[in-house]
């Protein structure tokens, strides 16, 4: 019964503590802040991790791809620092996800608990196909992301964890808009602040290409996995389509 707690709490490297808590204005009275610090001095067991991972397989599937029509993200190669600020923040009521909050709130998941499911999370294989914009307006999409995102995201969408920066390539196009969007009106309170008032102006077009551009960076070749992989810590999933196809009509 534990395990399946455990396991449920996760519908969703080690790094200097103080510059990921850089992202908080008040650490001592913020319960995200609190957890992020406990959780990012503690050596996260991936192989623990993957029995917190169970449930989240229900949504982001067994290789953490998620679907490319964008309903849920892939989370596969993810900076574990960002997967437990995510987390956290979830748990604290600082970023609206409906779905996982239920489960982030289990009293069961513990600090050590996503510590270890971050750490699985960031050893995973990425999806080698992701979901696409259209390809339209990519050198407008270039010159925005340059201009605007290659700071605190990398050339390559790489992000730096050590600042709690998410990797944002080879992430689903509608996914990618749909967070931009929440992230530029307001609704995601969790984003960082300047990110907030540096994209304010972006029309919709502007937005739509300069997150075609981000759906078209790559990782390594390293870090992404065969055509066809399949997760083998979950031998007994079910699937209804082959990892990287669409699970959902857009």
């Amino acid at each position: 019964m534990r395990k399946f707690m455990l396991a449920a709490a996760c519908l969703g490297v080690m790094v200097p503590v103080g510059a990921v808590m850089a992202g908080y204005t008040d650490a001592k009275n913020d319960p995200a802040a609190r957890e992020v610090e406990q959780a990012l001095v503690l050596k996260g067991d991936p192989e623990r991790g993957r029995e917190v991972y169970l449930l989240c397989a229900v949504c982001h599937q067994p290789e953490g791809w998620g679907v490319q029509t964008g309903e849920y993200p892939q989370v596969a190669g993810q900076h574990a620092s960002v997967v437990i600020k995510e987390l956290a923040d979830i748990r604290a009521r600082n970023r609206d996800t409906p779905t996982m909050l239920p489960f982030a709130m289990l009293e069961h998941l513990s600090v050590q608990n996503m510590a270890d499911v971050a750490a699985y999370i960031e050893r995973m294989p990425m999806t080698p196909t992701n979901g696409l914009g259209p390809g339209t307006d990519l050198a407008q999409g270039e010159r925005l992301y340059q201009d605007n995102c290659v700071e605190c995201h990398g050339e390559q969408g790489e992000g730096v964890p050590r600042k709690h920066m998410p990797l944002i390539q080879g992430q689903h196009y509608t996914y990618l808009v749909r967070q931009f969007e929440w992230i530029r009106d307001g609704k995601r309170r969790n984003a960082d602040k300047e990110m907030v008032k540096q994209i304010k102006g972006f029309t919709v077009k502007d937005v739509q290409a300069v997150m075609d551009y981000v759906s078209r960076l790559r990782p390594p070749r390293e870090r992404v996995a065969p055509v066809g992989w399949m997760n083998a810590d979950f031998p007994n999933f079910v699937r209804e389509k082959p990892p990287g196809g669409d699970l959902e009509e857009p």
